[in-house]
């Protein structure tokens, strides 16, 4: 029987998959491994070491040092997709005829390059990035970095041009399927939701005493919401309020101090932050922008009980009908208020699982992506 292949090529070390899209593209890795796809994995090495884990669910694992620094920002390309240069990930990439995935724009600096023309590529979006920097630019207090964000949003806002060079994109929100099927009109551009961790759903029925925040502590975007939420709605709760990710920054700590019901879990195992998802009588998500997926919703929606959001958290998503959506303060309190005396029922299980599956299912993305891959010769026995 002919196994379909693929090439994967990921802007980072996709495991623990324990934050954003190495989420996204650790699980896709897994579904795909067991519908019986060969994978060769190319992934930069970024922050995180090799994983020998990965070989568990890849045919091959190749890792490319990402060069970083001042050199690698002297150009008009994005310094995210330039510092992911490599030429050996292209003669990698020769090695074979299989599809290629491109996981993110910055992993795509070889998607239009003349040597791979004949190939069938995938761009798998994550972000509009120009947006997403830009915002980035806004909420940074270092003039240095809100330099840099600015400058890598402008480069990103040019070098998207490089998507026309897909043969498909598989983007994960509906708004931003919009946005390119308007700029691309001639590419074939479809809306494929995140691949998560969750196959079934594990939702605890009953009720709690704390409410979750649960992100990339690190990550400004987060951090900003983080700071809103301590300020404008957390201090005004009387409930337990639970803070948990990785590596808060100092001015989270700051913020909550004043405030002995607000905590932060810094860096929890996934076997504790497992836990406070499934615990928590109330997930608390906002953004203040909309660009993707947010995969933390997903996966609040899969394990948790009651989720409250703002309009950006789910905008795109198709989900909102399963949250509650509070724009203000005052809305946002009424609803904590309102949803801790409020058990969450077999029913609300019901209700949530007949939406999600099998719509959000990886079972359902993979198979997708396996009927692509295997109109895509050539494959393997």
């Amino acid at each position: 029987m002919e196994r379909p292949c693929i090439n994967i090529v990921s802007f980072n070390v996709p495991y623990p998959p324990n934050y954003g899209g190495i989420i996204d593209v650790y699980y896709k890795l897994k579904t795909l491994h067991q519908l019986g796809v060969k994978i060769i994995l190319h992934c930069f090495v970024y922050e995180r070491p090799a994983a020998p884990e990965l070989a568990e669910v890849c045919e091959e694992v190749y890792y490319y040092q990402r060069r970083t620094g001042l050199c690698s920002n002297i150009t008009y390309l994005p310094y995210n997709v330039y510092s992911r240069k490599d030429p050996e990930l292209l003669q990698n990439l020769l090695k074979n005829e299989y599809p290629i995935l491109f996981e993110g724009l910055h992993t795509c600096y070889y998607l239009n390059h003349p040597k791979l023309k004949k190939r069938f590529k995938i761009y798998r979006e994550s972000n509009i990035e120009h947006d997403y920097y830009s915002y980035l630019a806004r909420s940074e207090n270092s003039v240095i970095k809100k330099c840099f964000f600015w400058i890598e949003a402008f480069r990103f806002k040019f070098y998207q041009r490089v998507i026309a060079a897909a043969d498909l994109s598989l983007v994960v929100s509906t708004t931003d399927t919009t946005y390119l099927q308007k700029i691309f009109p001639e590419n074939r551009i479809e809306f494929m939701p995140s691949f998560h961790a969750n196959d079934l759903m594990t939702i605890q029925p009953g009720a709690s005493d704390f409410i979750l925040y649960h992100g990339k502590l690190s990550v400004v975007e987060n951090e900003k919401a983080v700071i809103y939420l301590i300020r404008n709605v957390f201090c005004r709760l009387s409930h337990t309020c639970v803070i948990a990710g990785m590596d808060p920054s100092k001015r989270i700590y700051q913020a909550a101090q004043p405030y002995p019901h607000i905590r932060i879990e810094a860096n929890p195992s996934s076997e504790r932050m497992d836990s406070l998802i499934k615990n928590a009588q109330i997930h608390m998500l906002i953004t203040f922008q909309d660009t993707g997926l947010k995969l933390k919703l997903l996966n609040s929606l899969f394990a948790g009980r009651h989720i409250v959001v703002n309009q950006l958290m789910v905008n795109g998503s198709g989900l909102e009908s399963l949250c509650c959506v509070a724009d203000t303060d005052e809305a946002m309190i009424s609803a904590c208020n309102s949803l801790m005396d409020q058990p969450f029922t077999s029913g609300c299980i019901e209700k949530r699982e007949s939406f999600l599956l099998p719509a959000y299912s990886n079972e359902r993305q993979g198979k997708r992506l396996y009927s692509i891959l295997s109109e895509c010769k050539p494959s393997v026995t």
